[in-house]
């Protein structure tokens, strides 16, 4: 498979402040990528550097083989990358449907599509953002991400704060969107076990750069590595 993104010996961060520090990887066509770390590793400033938010001092950000360093944030939207950020950000006085349509783009991905994925979403299609719960708030970031129909999807801590039987409902989506159609994504989440079970790939993060890289099911096969870099003891591992 061909290289859909690449990291070569980034660092960026905020002001004069580094935050990544020579990080490199690179995803596939076709795969997704669990980016993992304690908090405070730089999992975060990773997308926000690939969606042109940030200040980069060094390295260089390919996207289909086309370097994207200093290409501003729209213009990466329009190169397909569809970012659901961590506060969701729907717009609170647009209905459901609003939301969907204002952002949407030609492709496969259009209401019909986004409404199977999400029958909830259907159903609260006539209430405005401000009136779902914290799940549906977030099935509509993902939804409204899908409109714009990215070749690649970020999504940074999807489940967090969420009941546990939302976060159930969206993995099982989620691992249709990587699985069942192939769409490619990464995926920053507290819930590493979680974040693996959806992924093909995995990194993991300190101090703004690569410690660990592995298909996703070797590193959650690993308890020792789990709880080496990640924390994660047994008891985290049977919730």
């Amino acid at each position: 498979m061909s290289e859909l993104l690449a990291f070569d010996a980034v660092t960026a961060g905020y002001g004069n402040a580094v935050v990544l520090d020579r990080l490199s990887f690179s995803l596939r066509a076709g795969e997704s990528l669990a980016i993992l770390g304690r908090n405070g590793v730089g999992k975060t400033t990773t997308l926000e550097t690939l969606m042109g938010n940030t200040r980069v001092m060094g390295g260089t950000v390919r996207w289909r083989g086309q370097d994207i360093t200093r290409l501003p944030p729209y213009q990466r939207v329009r190169a397909g990358l569809g970012w659901v950020p961590q506060e969701r950000e729907v717009f609170p006085s647009l209905t459901v449907e609003e939301n969907l349509t204002v952002v949407a783009r030609s492709g496969p991905w259009g209401l019909q599509r986004v409404y199977e994925l999400f029958p909830r979403l259907r159903e609260r299609r006539e209430n405005y953002g401000n009136q779902l719960s914290g799940g549906e708030q977030q099935m509509l970031a993902i939804g409204r991400a899908l409109m714009t129909n990215p070749q690649l999807l970020l999504l940074d801590e999807p489940m967090e704060g969420l009941a546990p039987i939302i976060v159930e409902e969206l993995a099982e989506a989620l691992r249709r969107l990587c699985e069942d159609e192939g769409l490619p994504s990464i995926v920053l989440e507290q819930h590493p076990v979680l974040a693996l079970e959806m992924t093909h790939q995995a990194i993991v993060l300190e101090r703004g750069t690569v410690v660990h890289a592995s298909p996703s099911d070797t590193l959650a096969a690993d308890q020792s590595l789990l709880d080496k870099f990640l924390g994660v003891g047994i008891e985290e591992q049977a919730d």
